[in-house]
């Protein structure tokens, strides 16, 4: 029978080659092809001889490692440029700018950076040519309250919306109507330059107009859709009235809506999907078929609580030790995809966390069992861990320090069990973000 500790280095070496088929620097250059003056970038050809300046915009916690791969292929034709990714996410460049800023709560520092890269899009000329380089983070990266908003009003709104358990999807509508930048509206500003946007998803199905919140891409949600959002989750009425006064006055046609996909705005735009959760589900999956284990992409769409998710996820575990099947051990299960957390205690941790420790519970006294839950741009919430790795004997470790994990998990506070029984990820940025990996393996 495979060892416990080698089912866990496995599980790391697994979940790591997804990480590493993500990377942004190849998968930028892979659309990028230039020949003497001639661009080739997605579908369209770019005569360089005849674009005056080469600008670079973006943000996301994978935007240091897009741009950087611009610097690469493109060189001394860039101008300039400005991102804006999370704190500790940076590298050196030479001919962009780069601003540190908060994730998952935006900041000052991201304002200040949303503000740089709207004046740099409305400095653009058609003669010109705009790169947009967008990765998960960026929502909170580039904030630009709408007219009448302030900073402190998207902080809460974004931080309410975060904790009641809605969607990224849900979430990033609000965002989009409460921005100036957000929704296409980037787009706008842009316009009539050409503008390529590079995008690495970190979304269920890859819409360009939810990475992000879509700073160059249609939006197809509208006012009405925001409030229907705020009413069903907002249930303490914590959204800041102005915040509601706003999505009340563009629901009745007072405000301008988020351009939608006929908008002219959009004639000269490619949104290119450059990576996802995809292609780290197949390097993944390659990894744990070369490493011996029979292999079951389980969902490539995992969302819903986490907690709940991850007791389902266990009754499929328990399912291959009991009868061998749907797949036959020595087993390896892999999801991927990004559930959400309700916040209802004090505690600290992440989704990937609190899915590993509610894991833990249903997997408790089990032998040969391992289940890994990380975010691949390796942090989770508002920690310094990308997940955890939890077996068997975590509660139990838990127990003999005489820490009750139902308690931990009822106070939102999966961080400080999993610290105390040495099962948290830690893997430091890694410079990309295509969702989290779900790694199971059964001896």
């Amino acid at each position: 029978m495979i060892s416990l500790s080698r089912l866990r280095a496995d599980a790391r070496e697994i979940f790591a080659a997804g990480i590493e088929s993500a990377d942004p620097f190849p998968a930028v250059m892979k659309f990028l092809h230039l020949e003497n003056d001639s661009l080739r970038a997605g579908a369209c050809t770019y005569d360089l001889s005849s674009v005056q300046n080469i600008f670079i915009a973006g943000g996301g916690k994978a935007a240091a490692r897009m741009a950087l791969a611009l610097e690469a292929s493109l060189g001394g034709r860039i101008t300039g440029g400005v991102i804006v990714v999370k704190y500790g996410h940076q590298l050196q460049l030479e001919k962009i700018d780069v601003i540190e800023a908060g994730h998952p709560i935006p900041d000052v520092a991201g304002f200040n950076g949303a503000r740089r890269i709207m004046e740099l899009a409305r400095g653009c000329r058609e003669s010109d040519l705009l790169f947009f380089l967008a990765s998960g983070g960026a929502s909170a990266l580039l904030p630009c309250p709408a007219e009448g908003l302030s900073l402190a009003d998207k902080q809460r709104t974004t931080e309410v919306l975060l904790k009641s358990g809605a969607s990224i999807k849900e979430v990033n509508a609000v965002r989009k109507h409460i921005s100036q930048i957000k929704g296409g509206r980037l787009a706008q500003m842009a316009a009539p330059a050409p503008l390529v946007s590079l995008i690495l998803s970190d979304v269920i199905n890859d819409s360009p107009e939810d990475i992000a919140s879509g700073p160059t891409a249609p939006d197809s949600s509208t006012y009405g859709d925001c409030l229907n959002i705020i009413r069903q989750y907002d249930k303490g009425r914590r959204i800041p009235t102005r915040v509601v006064d706003l999505l009340q006055r563009g629901a009745k046609g007072e405000i301008t809506e988020t351009p939608k996909p006929r908008d002219a705005a959009f004639e000269k735009v490619q949104n290119i999907i450059i990576a996802s959760n995809g292609s780290a589900l197949i390097a993944a999956q390659q990894r744990a078929q070369a490493l011996g284990y029979k292999t079951l992409v389980s969902s490539n769409s995992l969302d819903g609580e986490s907690r709940i998710v991850a007791r389902s996820h266990s009754i499929l575990v328990k399912e291959i030790l009991r009868e061998n099947r749907p797949v036959s051990r020595p087993a390896c299960l892999i999801a991927g995809g990004e559930t959400t957390v309700t916040v209802c205690g004090d505690g600290l941790g992440g989704r990937n966390q609190e899915f590993c420790l509610a894991a833990a519970m249903a997997i408790d006294g089990l032998d040969g069992v391992v289940v890994l839950s990380g975010g691949t741009d390796g942090t989770d919430g508002p920690t310094d861990a990308a997940g955890g790795i939890v077996d068997g004997t975590t509660i139990a470790r838990g127990r003999a320090q005489k820490i009750d994990a139902g308690i931990h998990l009822a106070r939102n506070d999966s961080y400080h069990f999993l610290q105390a029984t040495g099962d948290l990820l830690l893997t430091g940025p890694t410079l990309t973000n295509v969702m989290d990996l779900q790694i199971t393996l059964i001896a």
